[in-house]
């Protein structure tokens, strides 16, 4: 296999994990609306789909940065978006940001 295969299979694999945990996390969330027997796959809408609210994305939010640490912050990826962006944001959305952040180098401390 070559380098940029190996690489594939890896993003692949980082990503099926963080859609798994992220799933886990918008399952919490869900749970006090008793909704979570809702698939949620990749294309799944925030808004649409799983009928979230500004304070659930509060919440998801949280739970991203115990879980990923500083690295992985949703109010900073979702606050350059207009209004009809975050609506149709999906979970592909999160998880595509979550591994770019995972993946992205290390900033250096000044």
């Amino acid at each position: 296999m070559t380098a940029e295969g190996h690489r594939a299979v890896l993003s692949a694999r980082l990503e099926q994990t963080v859609l798994d945990e992220v799933t886990g996390m918008l399952r919490e969330v869900l749970g006090e609306y008793e909704f979570t027997d809702a698939e949620i796959t990749m294309s799944t809408r925030f808004h649409d789909d799983l009928e979230l609210e500004s304070i659930d994305l509060v919440t998801l939010s949280a739970a991203l940065r115990e879980h990923y640490g500083d690295s992985v912050n949703l109010a900073a990826f979702i606050a350059d978006r207009g209004l009809e962006e975050i609506i149709a944001l999906t979970v592909g959305d999160l998880v595509h940001h979550v591994v770019a952040s995972l993946s992205a180098p290390a900033a250096e401390e000044v």
